[in-house]
Formats: C-alpha cells, sequence, structure tokens
C-alpha cells in the first residue's frame, strides 16, 4: 500500500530567521534563493505596492484560513 505521508522538513528562513516547513519560496530579489511563504507573500505584495501594515493583515488572514482548513 503506497504511503501518502508528507515528510516536511525544517527550514530557516534567510530572510527573517524563522523556521518553517511548508514548501518554500523563491525569492524575487535574485530568483535564487528560497525563503518562508510569508517572506514570498511580503515580497510579492510589495512588488505591487501595497503597504507593510496592510500585507500584515493579509498574512494573518491568510493564516486564519489555513488554520480552519486543518
Amino acid at each position: 500500500m503506497k504511503d501518502n505521508a508528507v515528510i516536511r522538513e525544517a527550514r530557516e528562513c534567510p530572510k527573517c530567521g524563522r523556521i518553517y516547513y511548508d514548501r518554500p519560496a523563491l525569492s524575487r530579489d535574485d530568483n535564487e534563493t528560497f525563503i518562508c511563504p510569508d517572506c514570498g507573500t511580503r515580497e510579492a505584495l510589495e512588488s505591487l505596492g501595497i503597504a507593510t501594515d496592510e500585507q500584515e493583515e493579509i498574512l494573518a488572514t491568510i493564516h486564519r484560513s489555513m488554520r480552519r482548513r486543518r
């Protein structure tokens, strides 16, 4: 029987220093560095000109939504 368990590797984000287990994002800064999903989202929102405080509100909404799914 095939095991569908996902093995999650701990990684440290070079941008914020946070330990994360989710799929990494590719930094827009150099297109080489893998960063945590939150920093990836921040970079994307920043590229759209969204203010830092609003970025944090958006991330909080994403986190609340993800908790409900689990």
